[in-house]
């Protein structure tokens, strides 16, 4: 059974006062919290073994370097990539975008060509093609999305062509809490001989995802969301792809040979962790990753889907809202606005209660322009949530709301 209480137990942070009120933390599409097994994973790696990977044959160099390849295949096996080598370390999910922008538009992407990004993106899933598009001469284009929140499948039909290189779609909004449908996406999409990268960011901590049933080209994740460490994420890339790409920085450890004449690259994952990697926070985030697979994915989507379904319907009752984002299959995700109240008053006066949300724009203007509106107020849970916290956030909205009008 899925025990909360220690659950939340394993998370310090929540375990704390605001303003004079118990925490309430409902900013997890943001960051999520650290659980102990991360923190104390971190500073057994500074205590303990700190030394630079690949470069060195001392035994703390050694230890470093193992458990940070040991790492690599942890993620392997969380998202079921078939190679350990398809697994890049990167420092986000903005960097891996960004890699992919530069080094799939140097080998594959030409002047008159074309990207498909959708409407509901983050910026850091639109302006990389945007710079990629305006070097290589593209032309970018964009899948829309209905009032629901729901991607326009039906477009898609018209808007890949046999100039189209690339779609590029989130796995969930980060605005709108919207699952998409990836197999129906990936499967039209191959179909027309175009690839695909999925923005994974919020939706590696709470969907299963499988690259490989899923048939994924390129997958990107942030592990400050997946309650691993800051400064780091993952690039997955199909190893027939990653090996036709040209590496996007140049440095020490991705490199085999270095002459004035001549470069050559090291193999593949290498050729793309230029520099000196963040070795400490991938094995932290591996710690991450392991910390929930022992948890028990399976209780732990089950427990977050409950909590969505309550949340949801709690808060929609509240009069005077509106949710932005009503698709049948979310994440724990709400946006919404409440009468005439602006969103940044009413996360000012929340947070005094305790309740930490996030308001405005969320780093995807095109989602939030689609409706009209400047910005929105949204709250998103996790597994350590409570239906408790659910309704002290209710009763925050209802108080709030008074206090505006």
């Amino acid at each position: 059974m899925f025990d909360i209480e220690t659950v939340r137990a394993d998370f310090p942070v929540l375990n704390q006062q605001i303003y004079g009120r118990q925490l309430i933390y409902l900013d997890n599409a943001a960051t999520s919290q650290k659980p102990l097994a991360v923190i104390s994973k971190i500073k057994e790696v500074y205590s303990l073994y700190n030394s630079n990977i690949h470069r060195s044959t001392s035994k703390l160099a050694a230890i470093c370097t193992e458990e940070y390849e040991r790492a690599r295949n942890t993620v392997r096996e969380f998202i079921n990539a078939k190679y350990t080598h398809e697994i890049v370390f990167t420092s986000g999910t903005t960097a891996g975008i960004n890699m992919i922008a530069f080094s799939f538009g140097e080998k594959f992407v030409n002047k008159g060509d074309e990207i498909v990004v959708c409407e509901s993106e983050h910026h850091s899933n639109i302006v990389p093609w945007q710079l990629m598009c305006n070097r290589k001469g593209a032309v970018l284009k964009v899948l829309p999305f209905d009032d629901s929140g729901e991607l326009r499948l039906d477009l898609l039909d018209e808007l890949l062509t046999e100039r189209t290189r690339l779609l590029c779609v989130a796995q969930a909004s980060n605005v709108l809490g919207t699952v998409n449908p990836l197999d129906k996406i990936v499967e039209k999409t191959h179909s027309k001989g175009v690839y695909v990268l999925v923005d994974g960011a919020q939706g590696i901590q709470h969907l299963k995802t499988d690259v490989r049933l899923a048939d994924i080209d390129f997958y990107v994740f942030s592990g400050h969301k997946a309650y691993g460490p800051t400064g780091t994420g993952v690039l997955y890339g199909k190893e027939s792809l990653l090996e036709q790409l040209p590496p996007w920085q140049g440095g020490g450890d991705m490199v085999k040979n270095v002459s004035f004449a001549k470069t050559t690259y090291a193999e593949l994952p290498l050729k793309f962790e230029a520099g000196t990697s963040n070795y400490t926070g991938a094995i932290a985030l591996a710690e991450a990753l392991n910390y929930l697979s022992n948890k028990g994915l399976d209780d732990i989507h089950s427990y977050e889907r409950d909590l969505t379904d309550y949340a949801l319907k709690n808060i929609a009752q509240i009069p005077e809202i509106t949710i932005y984002g009503t698709s049948k299959q979310k994440v724990g995700i709400a946006s919404f606005l409440v009468g005439g109240a602006h969103h940044s008053d009413m996360g000012e006066i929340l947070d005094k209660m305790g309740i930490a949300v996030r308001t405005g724009r969320l780093c995807a203007d095109p989602a939030i322009h689609h409706y009209g509106i400047t910005g929105v107020i949204r709250a998103s849970w996790t597994f350590y949530n409570t239906k408790n916290e659910i309704d002290k956030l209710c009763e925050g909205i209802e108080k709030a709301k008074k206090m505006l009008n």
